[in-house]
């Protein structure tokens, strides 16, 4: 998981100060949008890593032509605040997690980070300083050795289960061990 909360309304609130100057996004002008896109990724991006105004313009014109849709973020925000609090949900998960969470993402504080963690049985967190709302580049290997390392484990004790039930269930009475 990556940037969350728990949907607890007291923990991983957002800093609206980061987004008041920015307005609402044109839904009629392309190039309006790319612009209002890049300016809002730096307003919640990572102060430690700065934003790659090159490839956030690409990627707000691929997202403007594929399929722009002057309701998504609306309903993005309504299905946030409907879906209310997750602690209990999250509490009844099963499934090796790590979250990665930045130390200074105002759009979802360090607290929502720390508290889906704690919900989840056996979650591992993960913390950058210097990071925001977002995956900065600079950052990606050292993501890719904790999901690498969340596997590794995982996989590495699925092994060691599967070899001692395959230990536990030999009938050593029908074998003869000589050394």
């Amino acid at each position: 998981m990556q940037m969350s909360t728990t949907g607890d309304r007291s923990v991983g609130q957002p800093d609206y100060s980061a987004l008041a100057n920015l307005g609402a996004p044109p839904s009629d002008d392309r190039q309006g949008f790319i612009d209002w896109q890049v300016r809002s990724l730096k307003a919640i991006g990572s102060p430690k890593y700065p934003l790659d105004e090159t490839v956030a313009t690409e990627n707000a014109g691929h997202a403007w032509d594929r399929d722009h849709d002057p309701l998504g973020m609306l309903r993005q925000s309504v299905a946030v605040i409907k879906s209310g609090d997750r602690t209990e949900q999250l509490r009844s998960l099963r499934m090796p997690t790590l979250v990665i969470h930045g130390e200074n993402d105002k759009m979802i504080g360090i607290s929502g980070g720390r508290a889906t963690a704690a919900a989840i049985p056996s979650a591992e967190l993960a913390t950058f300083e210097g990071m925001g709302h977002g995956l900065p580049k600079q950052l990606w290997p050292e993501f890719a050795i904790r999901i690498a390392d969340l596997i590794h484990r995982v996989e590495s004790s699925r092994w060691i289960s599967a070899y001692d039930q395959f230990l536990s269930n030999i009938n050593t009475e029908r074998f003869e061990f000589s050394l």
